[in-house]
């Protein structure tokens, strides 16, 4: 009977295991979001980032299964606790914040991916590239769409001062415009040593 392969990176499975926990997170926030808004654009567009979110948390759960890693019960019923919170929060808390901390928190989630990448190069495995690539354009993706939806929002500059975040300031160094193909992504993030999510 074949074992799995284990790897020997606690940075990398502690990173796997809270990105895992927290797209369930931000996936329930994402359907409390989706539910405070009236817009019907905003709703599928909204959805369809929760869609995105589930499907991460399969990605990542895949390879998680290959090296017999584990799901923190701690980070599942953690995440799960914020991420109905959040959810919850979207219907008193107006149309401004879900949109702010939403795209705020995407920004951070882009380098988690491209950092996992560089872990797993490290020990010398690249089966994974492609798929951490895509999903981490795709967290980014989600992050313009939130700056996009804010840009003119008279509210934004004070939060951007406040925050670090908005049209203006990201936590990461992707530009959709000109992205790097797979095999140079590497580069991205190299100021982010292990990222985390809020």
């Amino acid at each position: 009977m074949s074992t799995s392969p284990t790897i020997d990176h606690p940075k990398l499975v502690k990173l796997l295991q809270m990105a895992y926990s927290a797209e369930k997170a931000a996936a329930f926030a994402y359907i409390g979001h989706a539910g405070s808004v009236r817009n019907p654009d905003e709703k599928r567009a909204i959805g369809q980032i929760e869609n995105d979110e589930w499907h991460h948390r399969e990605i990542v759960l895949a390879i998680m299964q290959q090296y017999g890693i584990q799901a923190s019960r701690y980070n599942e019923i953690k995440y799960h606790i914020i991420g109905k919170m959040l959810s919850m929060g979207c219907y008193v808390i107006g149309w401004f914040m879900p949109y702010f901390f939403a795209g705020r928190l995407e920004s951070g989630n882009v380098c988690e991916y491209f950092v996992m990448m560089r872990y797993f190069n490290d020990l010398g495995i690249t089966a994974h590239d492609k798929d951490l690539y895509e999903m981490g354009i795709k967290e980014k993706e989600h992050e313009v769409y939130f700056q996009k939806r804010l840009e003119n929002n008279r509210l934004l500059p004070w939060f951007e001062r406040i925050f670090g975040w908005g049209t203006r300031h990201s936590f990461n160094d992707v530009d959709l415009e000109k992205t790097l193909p797979v095999e140079e992504s590497k580069r991205y993030c190299r100021h982010r040593g292990q990222p985390g999510r809020q």
